[in-house]
């Protein structure tokens, strides 16, 4: 059984440049590019206009942009190809910078993936080296520092990254194929995961945790089972050469996985039952990042709907809003 979502609007050129990275609030959409600024969507519009820019937020570019899933929507972090990390703030007049990780402050490698709690708590970030940092968002420091590869530095480029909401676990992906799971509050590996023999770009936590999925370079969504490490299944569609899977979403009851990928397709995926239920390729461009907009009881404005809704960007400067056909 099929699902079926429409198109609710394009936001043409939303950007100068490709687009690596999309992330919501209750109300907004945080959208990340090569170009210096960071930009907010009013998500509570039907025409999705842009609330504020943030100029030269990050000079050389920005590749990964976080809010808090769940979150109340008052705290973001990106990171910029400069390798800094900043933390924004909401405020009523704006978003503005609240504080900033310098390269020589990050203790490892280049930064690259980051991802943030649902209590805005803590802050997981990857560097190059295959290390792995929580930062305390309010201490400012690191608080946990977790090695890949035997210590000092040594292990594969860590990718992607994730907290699941409660905080307590953080699942690694890398250019290696690995993916690892710690236990954040024992500060110690939890699972080192099986299923994936090529690059994973790419880690999301269930809402509840009790699952992780990862993909990347094998164009196959690994999913385990968090309760023992397990390898419960695989995702894919048949092709002799599958693209390259590039981001992971879970929607707010964990009954399906959002993926986007380089062949421009963005595809609803069924957990229980294993299998695409919905696939949108309006782009013949790459897919950098595919987002759920966090669902609202009653529609919040003439237009848009009570249903699902999720978004997605990439290579086309252009960000892609759906909505289910079901809603009213």
């Amino acid at each position: 059984m099929s699902k079926q979502y429409l198109t609710a609007h394009t936001v043409d050129q939303a950007h100068p440049t490709e687009i690596f990275s999309l992330s919501p609030t209750p109300t907004s959409l945080f959208s990340a590019s090569g170009y210096s600024d960071l930009r907010i969507h009013s998500t509570v519009d039907p025409s999705f206009p842009i609330q504020q820019i943030i100029p030269g937020a990050h000079k050389l570019g920005c590749h990964h942009v976080v809010t808090a899933r769940d979150g109340v929507g008052n705290t973001a972090a990106s990171v910029g190809f400069g390798g800094e990390i900043k933390i924004w703030t909401r405020k009523d007049t704006g978003w503005e910078l609240l504080w900033e990780v310098t390269p020589a402050k990050s203790k490892g490698g280049d930064v690259w993936a980051i991802a943030l709690s649902s209590d805005e708590g803590f802050l997981a970030c990857t560097t190059s080296d295959g290390r792995i940092h929580v930062w305390d968002v309010a201490g400012r420091e690191i608080i946990q520092t977790y090695e890949t590869g035997g210590g000092g530095g040594a292990g594969s480029f860590a990718m992607a990254v994730d907290l699941s909401r409660d905080g307590k676990l953080t699942a690694s992906g890398h250019q290696n194929g690995a993916v690892y799971v710690f236990n954040n509050d024992a500060g110690r590996l939890a699972y080192s995961l099986s299923g994936l023999s090529k690059p994973v770009r790419t880690v999301s936590f269930s809402p509840g945790g009790k699952k992780v999925a990862a993909a990347g370079n094998a164009g196959i969504i690994a999913l385990y089972d968090m309760a023992n490490g397990e390898h419960v299944g695989n995702f894919s569609t048949p092709s002799d050469r599958p693209a390259w899977i590039t981001s992971l979403d879970w929607n707010d009851s964990g009954e399906y996985l959002l993926s986007g990928s380089l062949d421009g397709r963005v595809k609803v995926w069924d957990v229980i039952r294993g299998v695409c239920v919905a696939t949108h390729s309006e782009t013949d461009g790459a897919l950098w990042c595919v987002r759920w907009l966090p669902k609202n009881e009653r529609a919040l404005a003439p237009g848009m709907s009570r249903g699902e809704m999720f978004c997605a960007a990439g290579k086309s400067r252009s960000i892609s809003f759906y909505r289910e056909a079901t809603g009213t």
